[in-house]
C-alpha cells in the first residue's frame, strides 16, 4: 500500500512542478519521480500479477491527474497531459514487460523503462506544452532511463529487506 502512496506522491508533484516551473523542471523530474513511476509501477505489475492489472492502473493514473488538478486548478493542461502519457506507458511498459517476462527482473524492468521512457517523454512535453520540444524530450528519455535504473536498485534492495532476505 506504502508504494501505491509513493507512486502517486511522485505524480503528483511531478506535476505541480512543472505546473509552476514549467519545461526547466522536466528534467529532474523525470529523473526522480517519473523513474521512480516507471519502476514503481512494475513493482506493482508485480505485486498485482494479473488481479485486475488495468482497472487498478487506470484508476491510480486517473487519481494522480485528479489529486493535481484538485491541488492546483492551474494544472488542468499539465493534469490530463499527464493522463494520457501515462495510460499510453502503462500501456506500453505493460506490453514490453510481458515481452521480457522470461528474463530477469532488473532486466524486465529496466528494458520496459527505457520504452515506455521514450514514449513518455514525446507524449508528455508535447501535449503539455504544446509543441514538439525536442530537447526537452531527449534531457527527460535520459533522466528517465538513468533514474529508472537507479530507482530499480533501490526499489528491489527495499523488497528484498521488506521479505527478509539478504542483500549484498
Amino acid at each position: 500500500m506504502f508504494i501505491i502512496f509513493l507512486y502517486l506522491a511522485a505524480n503528483v508533484l511531478a506535476n505541480l512542478s512543472v505546473a509552476y516551473f514549467g519545461p526547466v523542471s522536466t528534467l529532474v523530474n523525470a529523473f526522480f519521480f517519473i523513474a521512480f513511476d516507471l519502476v514503481s509501477r512494475d513493482t506493482l505489475h508485480e505485486r498485482w500479477h494479473h488481479r485486475h492489472l488495468k482497472l487498478k492502473m487506470l484508476l491510480l493514473i486517473g487519481a494522480g491527474a485528479v489529486i493535481s488538478y484538485w491541488l492546483n486548478r492551474g494544472t488542468a493542461r499539465i493534469a490530463m497531459a499527464s493522463f494520457a502519457a501515462f495510460l499510453l506507458t502503462g500501456f506500453t511498459d505493460t506490453l514490453v514487460y510481458h515481452l521480457l517476462r522470461k528474463n530477469s527482473k532488473i532486466f524486465k524492468v529496466n528494458g520496459s523503462n527505457i520504452v515506455s521512457g521514450a514514449v513518455d517523454s514525446i507524449v508528455f512535453p508535447t501535449l503539455a506544452f504544446g509543441s514538439f520540444l525536442p530537447w526537452v524530450i531527449i534531457g527527460q528519455f535520459s533522466a528517465k532511463v538513468l533514474g529508472g535504473f537507479i530507482w530499480s536498485l533501490i526499489l528491489f534492495r527495499w523488497n528484498h529487506q521488506q521479505k527478509g532476505e539478504v542483500t549484498a
